[in-house]
């Protein structure tokens, strides 16, 4: 029976099987049965990437090697699951080789921890410091169902799950300052930068097993892994020379990645969890969180982001930036970006990730069908307040089309951007009816940042429909007009039906004296508000942006003119 905290063979990871019924792993099983499982079920959307990141992913690739070309990497995703001799492999890797540093309470290796670490003011702060979600410290979020004075007790698989997290995506607060750290003051660590996470808008391609996810995740690197570089509980291996500190020991440097496998497992902070025991077995309910490495620069290397390319930086910046997520926007309406295959060829814009880019390739290639059911699930945190607490969690996922990927699937990729650019363009045509409508009845329009705007619960009520349009075009040839037409010309159709309905609502709230309306003037000139009138042209812009409908129902009418 594996020991508590033991992370290889322990069951501390919820997954789903392809038979609908979730079981618990560990590393080993994750990995092994990989091609038996369709998900990890894990408590937020933000721990997907950090799991993969943290673990499995460097746990595979060390092990097996990083594929050099599209050929052995379809030969790896098409076999559907490791051979034999793989998993001989990583059972290898896990067990005698590196085993013992997957240990999250051992003395001498506790997992991404640092044994021994101690706060120069001999405090430690509570289990709640690890859970974005709970009270603690400057970051107290609105509906936390605790305060920091209650005591949050972590089973070992959930001190694991998070303790990765802030690794990944922890705030810019000030942290405890360690005894041995050269670079504390006063008992504090400032000027911490988020975690490397934190600072990209993460988008995870997944396949229909958390094995074809493990190799949609995976870079193509014709060279091979870059020399010396090395997971974190591997450090010791790294050569000298690299600028590199312990992750094991309290010091800390700002530096660059040494490559693919210290990129993913990069330690942005020192920590220590301590335990308790209770009835129910070992509890996590005390932790010292200190400053870690500090990442000097996201590199293009990085796989998980999308990015803005810009073609005149200001001096000492990069053309290509890491693109954030906007908060309060579903995944599809930023396919503009996820869709973006090629750099933009004149001034600013979005590149899409690199491996979405390397899909598109292997679509492009015959290595994956554009029939393949791929998707994506985006993720971020929105901080405030010099990034030192956590204001919102962003979190989606959606089917994608593998042809629209393609440098050819220019028709698709295109049908697909027309939609969504509709939607926001009906979006904002509700917004001007809203503010017409108010201005009519003698009031202001809505201020950009506040109150509550129809264009927001419009944009809602498509979410479905979107998704399905999606999930139908995954199945549809690239050369295949007529059924795109009937695609965009039914998208049309459910955007009107949604567009009238949140109009009928607006109109319906209007108080009568917005009928009369009234005049105002903006310098020398006047401006005449009334409910007819902001109607008639909302419905002359709804036409101009659904011509598809609008050609459809001037058809009916002149049928019926004639009959």
């Amino acid at each position: 029976m594996p020991s508590e905290g033991d992370l290889v063979h322990g069951g501390w990871l919820g997954a789903v099987g392809c038979d609908g019924v979730q079981r618990p792993v560990g590393v080993l099983n994750a990995l092994c049965e990989a091609h038996t499982v369709r998900r990890l079920e894990l408590p937020v959307h933000t721990m997907l990437p950090v799991v993969l990141r943290q673990l499995l992913l460097p746990a595979m690739i060390d092990t097996l090697g990083a594929p050099r070309t599209r050929k052995e990497w379809s030969a790896r995703f098409h076999r559907g699951q490791f051979s034999a001799e793989e998993r001989d492999r990583l059972a290898h890797y896990l067990g005698p080789r590196y085993g013992d540093r997957f240990r999250l309470f051992d003395e001498e290796h506790p997992f991404a921890q640092v044994p021994g670490l101690e706060s120069m003011n001999g405090e430690t702060k509570t289990a709640a410091q690890l859970v974005p979600s709970v009270a603690s410290g400057n970051n107290v979020p609105v509906f936390s169902a605790l305060s920091e004075a209650d005591e949050l007790l972590l089973t070992p698989g959930d001190a694991a799950l998070w303790l990765l997290h802030v690794h990944c995506w922890d705030t810019a607060s000030i942290k405890t300052g360690a005894v041995g750290d050269p670079q504390a003051r006063n008992g504090k660590t400032t000027g911490n930068p988020t975690g490397p996470l934190g600072q990209l808008g993460v988008v995870v391609p997944t396949g229909r097993t958390l094995y074809e996810t493990l190799l949609l995740n995976t870079p193509i690197l014709p060279d091979g892994l870059e020399p010396g570089d090395r997971p974190q509980w591997a450090w010791q291996e790294r050569p000298a020379g690299l600028g590199c500190k312990s992750p094991a020991g309290v010091a800390w440097s700002e530096r660059p990645a040494t490559g693919l496998l210290d990129l993913l497992t990069f330690q942005a902070r020192r920590i220590r969890l301590i335990t308790c025991d209770t009835p129910k077995g070992l509890r996590v309910h005390r932790v010292i969180v200190s400053a870690g490495d500090r990442l000097a620069h996201t590199p293009e290397a990085e796989p998980h982001t999308a990015w803005q390319h810009t073609a005149k930086p200001k001096k000492g910046q990069p053309h290509r930036r890491p693109r954030r997520h906007t908060s309060g926007r579903a995944a599809w309406q930023g396919l503009g970006t996820l869709l973006a295959m090629t750099l933009p060829l004149e001034g600013d814009g979005p590149y899409t990730s690199l491996l979405l880019r390397q899909i598109g390739d292997l679509g492009a290639s015959g290595v994956l069908s554009g029939r393949y059911p791929l998707g994506a699930e985006t993720s971020g945190l929105e901080y405030g307040t010099q990034s030192a607490v956590v204001e919102n969690a962003i979190g989606d996922e959606l089917p994608l089309p593998v042809t629209a990927l393609l440098a050819q699937g220019d028709s698709l990729r295109e049908v697909l951007l027309e939609c969504v650019a509709q939607a926001d363009q009906v979006a904002r045509a509700l917004d001007g009816l809203n503010n017409d409508l108010r201005r009519a009845a003698g009031g202001d329009p809505l201020p950009r940042d506040k109150g509550s705007r129809p264009s927001a619960q419009f944009l809602h009520s498509l979410d479905s429909t979107m998704r399905r349009l999606l999930a139908g075009l995954r199945t549809v040839e690239e050369d295949d007009e007529e059924l795109l037409e009937r695609a965009q010309l039914a998208w049309e159709q459910s955007v009107q039906f949604a567009a009238d309905r949140e109009a009928g609502l607006l109109i319906a709230a209007a108080p009568p004296r917005a009928v009369v309306g009234r005049t105002v003037k903006n310098g020398d000139k006047e401006f005449v508000y009334r409910s007819g009138k902001a109607i008639g042209v909302f419905r002359t812009r709804l036409a101009d942006i659904l011509t598809r409908v609008a050609d459809e129902r001037r058809v009916q009418r002149e049928e019926a003119a004639a009959a």
